[in-house]
């Protein structure tokens, strides 16, 4: 199974033609590959686990690594073990935030629906094989990794991600399913394709999603999309109760209607 502390990659594989283009620069792609590192650690990383990591060889890691310290976007852990992401990648994380259009737009509105719901309310933005969460709102049961923005699950299995798919061709959809790597975080996380497809199409003629026990087991989630200019889905509602206080008939009746309101005021029609 999946741990679920550990973001789906966000990493970009670039092609030969891409990076031939004049204006990339490849010094500023192996610094990026340098910090894309640690997307998957559990632990503080050696130069060495870096350069395995980033693609690239000692040298140049050890170079990288010595620049973005300076910088203070690497740093040494507390009992020198390894490196760590620093501060300073909190500033840009700050920047997307509050500069972002849709997270302004949506950030009032989601908050009156977790006021009204009382569950865990995220906002989810849309980006290929996942989906990554821009704002969390909690409940009163929540565990590490729901509290973390930046955080990002599968678009194949997520309540978000179906909802996402649902405003997308068929074609596109399986295109995404078949590049995801489908393995499970729990026994009931959907991974055959064909099911997938089915609860997609499910998804379309409700007009939202519901998930039970896909990211975690005890959980059922509604998901909502959020579509942009003509719309397109950009970004995805998510709204999580637990099944030991709800079915998931009575979280649907009582949750998915204001989700779809919320949804519409946030969507650009």
């Amino acid at each position: 199974m999946r741990n679920t502390l550990r973001a789906e990659s966000g990493v970009r594989y670039l092609s030969e033609e891409q990076r031939a283009d004049p204006l990339f620069t490849n010094s500023i792609a192996r610094a990026m590959q340098v910090l894309a590192a640690f997307h998957h650690a559990d632990h503080p990383l050696s130069l060495a686990e870096i350069a395995t990591r980033a693609g690239v060889d000692r040298s140049a890691a050890q170079r990288i690594v010595h620049t973005l310290r300076t910088m203070g976007y690497i740093t040494r852990d507390a009992e020198d073990r390894g490196f760590l992401p620093g501060i300073r990648i909190l500033d840009h994380t700050l920047d997307y935030l509050r500069l972002n259009p849709l997270i302004q737009r949506a950030t009032p509105v989601i908050l009156e629906l977790r006021r009204n719901v009382r569950e865990r309310v995220d906002l989810s933005l849309f980006d290929g094989q996942r989906v990554v969460y821009a704002a969390r709102m909690q409940s009163k049961r929540e565990t590490f990794y729901a509290t973390l923005v930046g955080h990002s699950v599968p678009t194949f299995c997520s309540s978000g991600g179906w909802a996402i798919l649902a405003r997308l061709e068929d074609e596109a959809v399986r295109a995404i399913v078949d590049a995801s790597n489908r393995q499970p975080f729990t026994p009931r996380t959907l991974t055959d394709p064909e099911e997938i497809m089915a609860e997609v199409e499910a998804t379309r003629a409700r007009g939202y999603s519901i998930a039970v026990e896909q990211i975690l087991l005890g959980e059922v989630a509604i998901g909502v999309a959020v579509t942009g200019p003509q719309g397109r889905p950009v970004a995805a509602i998510h709204v999580a109760g637990s099944l030991a206080e709800w079915t998931a008939e009575d979280f649907s009746t009582r949750v998915a209607p204001l989700a779809l309101e919320a949804a519409r005021a946030i969507s650009q029609i």
